[in-house]
């Protein structure tokens, strides 16, 4: 596990959301054999892979892949689990993620999480937008930020005249769209969904993924999905995991199969693997 970083230190490199024009060969993530142990047993081995800015990337594969494991790398969230031990090379922006001069709250604070369950915090509608950026101190007129956040997220209209009541009045689509403003409220540069619409009914599932292609448009999203239509019709990279055993035969681990341009990953896979798991060959 690595070592607890100091609190007053803070990444060296604020990237540049509002760049005008975005190629394939601006990196938001770089990973470069990346491996995650839980104690003495591996959970994903050896990963290598580029994640690109205001792409949405969408990790797929059968449960107990590592998915989410990965993904959690990504804001090193896997630093509050005492068993766990991140190895290898993540870089963010060209950045070590996991150096010595970075504070994991800063990383968090620029990349943003959305849960599979929606969890809204036990507040108004308001106070839970404003949480975050009240306790990072961000200036500005919190009302002005709350409604900026509510609007990007598609809530706005819809809870305008509301922003008292307890946001646990809300359908579950709405929570969920409730949390994606509660994330981009304090302005972070990536947003980090793991199966945010698995509890969730298809017409609300439909405006979450409309709302992710707005999104990206401002944001790098990386997404954990089991939904292989919804992978095709919002991604645009797509990177497959694969379940593999050790060579005792005892412990599983993830390993990444193929990553690719979403419509090749579709349409043209690189490994039979992958075309078995998108047609439902296995699974």
């Amino acid at each position: 596990m690595p070592v607890p970083m100091p609190d007053t230190r803070e990444l060296t490199v604020r990237p540049a959301a509002a760049a005008k024009e975005v190629h394939r060969v601006d990196k938001t993530f770089e990973l470069r054999r990346v491996s995650v142990r839980y104690g003495d047993n591996p959970a994903v081995k050896d990963v290598s892979m580029d994640i690109f800015h205001k792409n949405i990337t969408a990790l797929i594969g059968p449960s107990g892949c590592g998915k989410s494991t990965l993904i959690r790398c990504l804001n090193r969230m896997n630093d509050l689990i005492p068993s766990a031990r991140v190895e290898g090379e993540l870089r963010y922006h060209g950045e070590d993620l996991y150096g010595s001069r970075v504070d994991p709250v800063q990383v968090r604070k620029l990349i943003g999480m959305v849960f599979q369950k929606p969890n809204p915090f036990p507040k108004s509608i308001f106070d839970n937008v404003a949480f975050g950026p009240r306790t990072i101190g961000m200036k500005g007129d919190i009302r002005e930020i709350v409604e900026n956040a509510l609007r990007r997220a598609g809530l706005w209209n819809e809870v305008k005249n509301r922003l008292k009541d307890n946001a646990y009045g809300l359908s579950g689509g709405q929570q969920q769209r409730l949390c994606i403003a509660r994330a981009i409220a304090t302005e972070p540069d990536v947003i980090l969904m793991d199966e945010p619409c698995s509890a969730l009914d298809p017409i609300s599932t439909a405006r979450i993924e409309d709302l992710m292609l707005e999104l990206k448009e401002r944001y790098s999203i990386v997404i954990v999905t089991h939904n292989m239509q919804q992978a095709a019709r919002v991604s645009d990279m797509t990177a497959f995991l694969m379940v593999e055993l050790t060579a005792d035969e005892k412990t599983r681990y993830g390993e990444l199969i193929e990553y690719d341009d979403t419509s090749k990953v579709f349409t043209n896979p690189a490994d039979s693997r992958t075309e078995d798991y998108i047609s439902g060959k296995v699974g």
